[in-house]
Parts: structure tokens; C-alpha cells; sequence
């Protein structure tokens, strides 16, 4: 590409690129401050909350001199929403790819290089190893080249063995694990730009449902390559592979404890409070990402197939196509060299309905008066009825989150069926409400599918629900189980 090509393509990207607009942004550090600090404990955070936030900041800007606008704060969060640099669902506020990129980019800026040229130049060297034997057609050198690793390793556990211990030097130390905190942040802008692919694909489809004349079958075949493609793309791959560790007890554990280790290590004391904070809440922080990206998944599939089913697609076609006809009218009495402003006797059956009496309102019928016949009077008392004792609640929810815990920590990660197996309900609806609480609480996964769940209540009848399916794991709960909001 020459200088024109490069030229042109970065004014594009300056006109349309929401990280670009947002750099440029004549307010920009005081929008990425507000961001940063509205989302540094949390990635959703309620829009009222939100909106009292920045109306605080823009108060104190006022005092302070350097801001000037009397609009508020729901009129900016609704420009930044159309902007593209946060996104609302659910009355939930989250930050997009647009906006974690240019906090990313910042960060960089201001904190120190996260490893060194000898850092990368370890990385490429075991990418390109491992990609080569992979990708080798000769399945001889592959052995060869396997069974040479192999001896690598061998002679280290051997020298092991015989007392000799290679160290990393400090500064060998500091760039790895800068390193690993480095590659670790950029996890969860690939979920971002996974939402930003699953609301582009739901677009594309209903575009082409206005455009065509694409019945539901091939709409349905449509979403289902749409769907393939997003798993085949980097965004799309990372959370695949993600959530294949998850699944994995012996993978999910293994990391968790190897991070839960280098953090108790004097070599994380090159990394400052926020990183090692990060780096702890890590799996947390990408299981509610996950949990995430599977609820704007279902959320897509049945606003797509309630757009079908209700007719809407066919009303938009039918608008579009006499908008299109309207159009070629015009275009024909133009070229017909008709006057536009001629004066018509036509009218249009338009406005608002006006109520000419009384008699023309629907009124409602008054409902029918309540029987209380049956109703007696009773007295208050101080000492509560053994009725009323049986009819409270029994389960402790701390008890059921303890057991939950137990049972993750034994069995790995499982959902509430598969916890039932290992722990049966016998405290009825009660209990199995209890378990989902608690599922909620630590941010289960949501698998997008539902199980059947057999409960027994207190006279021992024998109850089947169908609940979603929530993936649950021992990492999911904090260090002490008393900071679970139940």
C-alpha cells in the first residue's frame, strides 16, 4: 500500500473508528477518567448509578472552572451510548471494545513496558515451535521434534533431582510476570469485540429480512452459518477456548492455584495493587464475562425470532417497498416535467382521533366486589401461631452456599443437577430456589439451556423443575463466603 492507500485508510478509520473519535474527543480525558473509575470494581454498573456519578463530577467540574455545560448527565451517558463508547442493557452499563482499546492504549502510555525485547523474543520463539511441529506434514519430524522436548525436559527434571536449581534473575522475573499481566488484560476485549460481532450479525440479518424476500427457514440457516463464522473468528476462538477451561476441572484448577501461587510469591510485588488485583479476580472476572456474552447471545436469538414471528419484518418490506415506489413516482413527474408545487384537491385521512361523546370511551368494567363472608376476625398476638412457624422459611441460604462450595471443591466445577446427584434436595422448592440464589450470587455461567431438577419436599412427594442450566465453580467464590449477596 502507498502513501495514498495508507492516507486514506487512516482518514477513515479518524471518521468512523469509535476508539479514534473517542481519543480525539475534545473532553477526552475527562470522559476515559469518568470510565476508568465508574468501571474499576465492576464491569456492569446500573445507569442511575451512573448518571448520579457524573452528575457529581460535572458539578465539581463546574465549581472547579473547567466545565461549562448545564447539560446533564443522562444526556451525555445517551450520546456516549450512541457513540459507541459504553453499552446499555438491561438498564446495565458496560464499556465497549472501543472504549477498553483507548484505555488500554493510555495505560501503555503512562506505566512501564510489560516485558522486554528477551521477553517477546521467548514468547515468538515457543509459538513458532509449537506451530511448526503442528503444522509439519511429515509425521517422522514431528516425533523427532517431540521426543527432543521431550529430553529438554527430562535433563531439567533431572538436574532437579541432583540439587541443581537454575534461577531467574530479578529482572527475568519482573518482565515475565508484567508479562503475564499484559497478556492477561487483553482477555476481555476479545469478549467485547465477541458482543460487538453478535449485535453486527443480528443487524446484517434483519437488513437482509427487510431487503429480501427470505422466508423463516432460510433466515434460521442464515443465523446458523452467522453463528459459525463468529466461533471461527480470534474473538470468537478465545471465547471458545475459554470456556473449554472452564469445563475442565483439572485445567480450571491448575490455573487458578498456579495464579493463586505467583501471587504469594515476592515477584508480585513488582506488579502494583490494581495489576495484582486483576490477576486475582481473573477467573471471576472472566466467567461473568462469559456469563455475559451468553446472555446477549439468547438475548439476540429471541429478539430475532420474536422480530420474525410478529410480523414486523413484513411491515418494514412493505414500507420499504412503497417508499421505493413513491420515490420512482416522483423521479417520473420530474422528468415529465410536472410542476411539484401544483395544487391537488386530495386528502389524507390523517391525525389524531378525537372523542365526540361520552358514549364513544371504552370504560372498563368495575370488578366484581370481593366475597369476605368467609373471612373471621382475628386478635393480634405477641407469640407467633405453630401455623405460622411451618409456614416460614427453613433453608439457610449461608448453609446451602457452604455446601455448594464443598461440594465444587470436591467434585469441580457442575451445575445444580449435577449437584443434586452428589447432594439431593429434600427441602423442596425452597432449597432448589436457595441453590439458584446462590448461583446468582458468585455469577454462574449460564449455559443458555435447561435441566431438569427432581426435589422432595417435607412430606416427601417426589418434585421435577425445570430450571436454566448455571455452571458453577469453587473459583467463583470469594475468599470469604459472608461477601455473597444473598
Amino acid at each position: 500500500m502507498n502513501f495514498s492507500g495508507w492516507q486514506a485508510r487512516f482518514r477513515r478509520l479518524q471518521d468512523e473508528h469509535a476508539t479514534w473519535k473517542l481519543l480525539r474527543a475534545d473532553n477526552a480525558p475527562i470522559i476515559l477518567a469518568f470510565i476508568a473509575d465508574l468501571f474499576a470494581e465492576e464491569n456492569e454498573v446500573p445507569f442511575a448509578r451512573a448518571r448520579i456519578a457524573l452528575d457529581t463530577e460535572l458539578e465539581r467540574g463546574r465549581e472547579l472552572g473547567y466545565w461549562s455545560s448545564e447539560s446533564g448527565a443522562g444526556t451525555y451517558l445517551n450520546q456516549w451510548i450512541r457513540t459507541g463508547w459504553l453499552r446499555e442493557m438491561d438498564d446495565m452499563l458496560s464499556k465497549t471494545d472501543a472504549s477498553e482499546t483507548a484505555l488500554r492504549f493510555c495505560r501503555t502510555l503512562d506505566e512501564p513496558a510489560a516485558g522486554t525485547s528477551a521477553s517477546h523474543l521467548r514468547i515468538v520463539q515457543d509459538a513458532v515451535r509449537d506451530f511448526a511441529v503442528a503444522v509439519n506434514p511429515d509425521l517422522d519430524e514431528r516425533a523427532a521434534q517431540l521426543e527432543q522436548q521431550k529430553r529438554e525436559i527430562q535433563r531439567s527434571i533431572d538436574e532437579l533431582h541432583a540439587g541443581v536449581s537454575v534461577e531467574l534473575s530479578e529482572a527475568e522475573q519482573r518482565e515475565r510476570i508484567r508479562e503475564i499481566y499484559q497478556l492477561a488484560s487483553v482477555l476481555t476485549g476479545d469478549f467485547r469485540r465477541v458482543e460487538d460481532d453478535i449485535r453486527r450479525i443480528d443487524k446484517d440479518l434483519r437488513i437482509q429480512i427487510i431487503e429480501g424476500d427470505s422466508t423463516r427457514g432460510n433466515v434460521l440457516l442464515e443465523l446458523m452459518e452467522k453463528e459459525i463464522l463468529l466461533a471461527n473468528t480470534d474473538a470468537g476462538s478465545a471465547f471458545e477456548g475459554f470456556f473449554q477451561l472452564l469445563c475442565d476441572q483439572n485445567r480450571s484448577a491448575e490455573f487458578s492455584d498456579q495464579l493463586r501461587g505467583i501471587l504469594s510469591l515476592p515477584v508480585a510485588h513488582h506488579l502494583n495493587p490494581a495489576q495484582r488485583q486483576f490477576l486475582a479476580r481473573l477467573m471471576r472476572e472472566l466467567s461473568r464475562e462469559s456469563e455475559r456474552v451468553f446472555r446477549i447471545r439468547r438475548r439476540t436469538e429471541e429478539g430475532l425470532r420474536g422480530y420474525i414471528e410478529s410480523g414486523a419484518a413484513q411491515e418494514n418490506r412493505a414500507v420499504t417497498r412503497l417508499l421505493s415506489e413513491l420515490e420512482r413516482s416522483a423521479i417520473a413527474l420530474r422528468e415529465n416535467g410536472c410542476d411539484l408545487k401544483t395544487r391537488t384537491r386530495l386528502e389524507l385521512q390523517v391525525g389524531v382521533p378525537g372523542i365526540r361523546s361520552p358514549e364513544s370511551l371504552n370504560l372498563r368494567q368495575p370488578d366484581e366486589n370481593l366475597d369476605t363472608s368467609g373471612v373471621e376476625e382475628q386478635a393480634n398476638r405477641r407469640e407467633p401461631s405453630m401455623e405460622m412457624l411451618d409456614s416460614l422459611e427453613a433453608v439457610q441460604i449461608r448453609r446451602v452456599a457452604e455446601r455448594t462450595l464443598d461440594a465444587l471443591r470436591r467434585h469441580g466445577p457442575m451445575t445444580i443437577s449435577a449437584l443434586s446427584r452428589h447432594q439431593p434436595l429434600q427441602a423442596g422448592l425452597e432449597e432448589l430456589v436457595a441453590c439458584m440464589r446462590v448461583a446468582r450470587a458468585v455469577h454462574a455461567t449460564d449455559l443458555n439451556t435447561t435441566e431438569l431438577v427432581e426435589v422432595h419436599d417435607k412430606q416427601g412427594s417426589r418434585i421435577r423443575a425445570s430450571i436454566p442450566g448455571l455452571l458453577m465453580s469453587a473459583d467463583l467464590f470469594p475468599a470469604n463466603i459472608d461477601e455473597l449477596t444473598l
